[in-house]
């Protein structure tokens, strides 16, 4: 499945919207993601085989797959699964609780073990990067190595008082990589080649760029 697949995919499933959103960074935006609402079999799955396909496209060797609490858990369950069946590859998944047990299993983690191990993240975006710090924190804690990061968007825009995006702070403090299913550029790219995008929403995504983006 390649980047215009998945934004069929959101579209769908209403986790891609556009319009006049104001985000909490305070831009007025033409467009929202919300990938919570990838919430049912269908569109869930098929989100899962994008995230799969973009794993295998990029090449990067991990051993486990770790779902960052809440929304990562599902993705990393379902991805993990794909990779198998439709791939042949064999990964571990796991994640965090949000808070600890201290019966059962116990402690902060569930799932295979990362001692040792090369670590993948996944999760759907990437926005403060708050996430992803405690993520790497966890990770580093319990011995697991970080090979990168997965996200559906990249919004590539700068962030609020930074002059580089998210994505890029995250690849700049951690020395890893970020992957991403799909960007603004990618998606502004596939409204062009929709008949039925009206072209006035298309100059909306080109000014909002131009505006924010690192690109």
């Amino acid at each position: 499945m390649n980047d215009y697949n998945f934004f069929d995919v959101a579209i769908e499933a209403s986790a891609l919207k556009f319009g006049e959103f104001t985000l909490k960074s305070g831009r007025i935006s033409p467009y929202f993601f919300n990938a919570g609402l990838f919430n049912h079999g269908k569109t869930l799955h098929q989100l899962a085989e994008c995230y799969a396909a973009k794993l295998i496209e990029s090449k990067v060797q991990f051993d486990v797959l770790f779902g960052p609490a809440y929304k990562g858990i599902s993705l990393a369950a379902l991805v993990t699964s794909i990779l198998y069946s439709r791939y042949g590859k064999d990964v571990g998944f796991c994640y965090n609780r949000k808070e600890k047990k201290d019966h059962g299993e116990g402690g902060v983690l569930v799932g295979a073990d990362i001692k040792d191990k090369k670590v993948l993240i996944i999760d759907d975006v990437i926005t403060a990067g708050t996430a992803i710090k405690e993520a790497i924190e966890v990770i580093k804690s319990h011995g697991g190595t970080i090979e990168g990061v997965c996200v559906a968007l990249d919004r590539q825009e700068v962030a609020p008082n930074e002059e580089i995006s998210a994505v890029q702070m995250v690849e700049k403090a951690y020395q890893f990589p970020v992957y991403a299913i799909g960007n603004l550029s990618d998606l502004i790219g596939y409204l062009k080649v929709k008949g039925q995008i009206e072209h006035e929403l298309i100059e909306r995504m080109k000014a909002y760029q131009l505006k924010y983006s690192v690109v």
